[in-house]
């Protein structure tokens, strides 16, 4: 509603005319009847009611094209607000699936910016019935009586259609997510399903959800048809109750021909329920798509600080850090410090928490107990320009964002900052060949699995003081993989990294054994290689 509040104005007073004009049209025809009938000059009427006619017309243009104009600068509102609220949120957004969070903020979106003007049309669907009624009551109140009786037949069709028609679109809306994430799960892995020849069964489970979807759309339908059938008893009820009382009140001479037929044209107009159920059913799925959105939106962002780094060489210091996911313990009292300028390793079996510290060491997630510092300021203590600037993170499978080549390796930066962190991972020559070279666009590129890890390096390579690698070099060769460990050593920062290969734990200054999420021991790698169980972990 906050972000449709410069349009709601508009759309108020274009319902409110229109329907003001609405309820007036009937006085108008009735004047002119009774004019016509009684031999009077009927010009005036016939105008006025003329004039009634044409300002309803251009009441509903404006409605039209204001609901409209709101909706999409709504969904541009709500888009770019839900996708700032996620991407500051990157230790939190894991609680949703990819492809339903893209259907939550790209459908969902369209569907809830339509909760203002929804709202605005049902108060202005309000206004007939209730201004029918005392009209009604001004003419006759026996009149009213008799439009009363059918007016609550109506209210009662109408609140069994909201209540069908809330549920049906909440869940149409679940099943569309679900099978968003399916999809999306499907297009990332599409080349190890086509290798693993799973095609056909990879298709029959994303539109696993097909026969739930056809179960909420037809509900939807099934809940207007069965509102439609009992508008068919209740609307007309209303009607020739009316009628008959007014037939009445004509023949002892209480009301005229033309309050006649202004009495049928309000009974008509307080109980139709075409327009009532098109307000209805937006506002149900407005009313799904904002709670959907609502639990998007209610990721706290992660908060940063105002302190600067001193001067250091990049300590890093874990502090009795643990970190959980749902009850279900990642970290556990993580105590250990490694020292301005270091090569650490850290190793462990597949599950033991590496991953989870290098994304706690760059602040991708907070602890839920302990600290983390960098040369001895918390990390949430530092500003948000403060801490991108000092740390970066490679994964082993970098997720690459960007128009071209250039944007996926250095988002932002000057393009000579650009070409020197890819001489350094050796990702020169790969762009070189392209036909545009560092302007070609990403999806245009060929890539291999060691060509992303070059990318996502030297993507992260603007770190001036700690550096983590998460298994981000196992694509490529020894010898490339060599080359850019030398180049980070010369750097002289500090280097996190992640790794199953015992040549590397060899060559670190410090290695860090994780153990089900616990630190088993630290020291050197030929210290700890007397252990058979660190000699396993590097057997796997």
């Amino acid at each position: 509603m906050r972000q449709a509040r410069a349009w709601l104005p508009l759309i108020g007073a274009a319902s409110l005319l229109g329907s003001l004009g609405m309820l007036a049209l009937p006085l108008a025809l009735a004047a002119a009847v009774d004019a016509v009938a009684s031999g009077r000059d009927a010009t005036g009427p016939v105008a006025l009611a003329t004039g009634l006619v044409v300002l309803g017309v251009l009441c509903d243009l404006a409605e039209s094209w204001a609901e409209t104009a709101c909706a999409a600068t709504t969904s541009a509102r709500l888009r770019t607000g839900l996708v700032r609220r996620v991407l500051a949120a990157p230790h939190q957004v894991g609680r949703f699936d990819t492809g339903d969070l893209v259907a939550r903020i790209s459908a969902g979106a369209a569907d809830a910016a339509h909760a203002g003007p929804s709202a605005v049309s049902a108060a202005a669907a309000v206004l007939p019935p209730i201004g029918s009624l005392v009209i009604l009551i001004w003419l006759d109140w026996r009149l009213a009586a008799a439009f009363g009786v059918g007016l609550a037949l109506v209210a009662v069709v109408l609140r069994l259609f909201a209540k069908q028609t809330a549920t049906a679109a909440l869940r149409y809306q679940e099943a569309q997510g679900q099978m968003a994430a399916r999809l999306t799960e499907a297009l990332e892995g599409s080349r190890t399903i086509a290798a693993a020849g799973t095609f056909g069964t990879e298709i029959r489970r994303v539109l696993a959800g097909l026969p739930d979807l056809s179960r909420y759309g037809r509900a939807t339908w099934k809940a207007l048809s069965a509102a439609g059938s009992r508008a068919a008893i209740a609307g007309p009820l209303a009607t020739v109750g009316v009628l008959t009382v007014a037939g009445f009140l004509v023949s002892t001479g209480d009301l005229t021909p033309g309050e006649l037929l202004a009495a049928g044209q309000y009974a008509m107009l307080g109980a139709g329920l075409g327009s009532l159920t098109g307000v209805v059913a937006a506002l149900a799925r407005a009313k799904a798509a904002v709670g959907r959105l609502a639990e998007v939106h209610d990721l706290s962002a992660m908060s940063y600080g105002t302190d600067h780094l001193p001067a250091g060489g990049g300590r890093l210091e874990f502090q009795a850090v643990s970190v959980s996911h749902e009850s279900t313990p990642l970290l556990r009292d993580v105590s250990v410090t490694i020292p301005g300028g270091a090569l650490a390793a850290v190793v462990g079996v597949s599950g033991s928490g590496k991953s989870i510290l290098a994304e706690t060491a760059v602040r991708l997630r907070d602890p839920d107990s302990g600290t983390v510092t960098l040369d001895g300021r918390p990390l949430p203590s530092l500003s948000r320009m403060e801490l991108r600037r000092a740390t970066g993170l490679a994964p082993a499978r970098p997720a690459l964002a960007g128009a071209t080549l250039a944007d996926a390796m250095g988002p932002g930066r000057p393009r000579p900052q650009v070409l020197a962190a890819a001489r350094a991972v050796g990702a020169h020559d790969f762009a070189t060949r392209l036909p545009a070279t560092y302007d070609t666009p990403l999806p245009d590129i060929p890539m291999s699995g060691g060509e992303a890890q070059r990318i996502g390096l030297a993507r992260a390579w603007h770190a001036d003081r700690l550096l983590v690698l998460d298994d981000a070099t196992s694509s490529l060769d020894l010898l490339s993989a060599r080359r850019i460990e030398e180049a980070l050593a010369a750097t002289g920062r500090t280097r996190l990294v992640v790794t199953y290969d015992a040549a590397l734990a060899a060559r670190a200054d410090l290695v860090i054994w994780l153990h089900d999420g616990r630190v088993r021991d630290t020291g050197t790698h030929e210290a700890l290689w007397a252990d058979p169980d660190y000699r396993a972990v590097f057997a796997q």
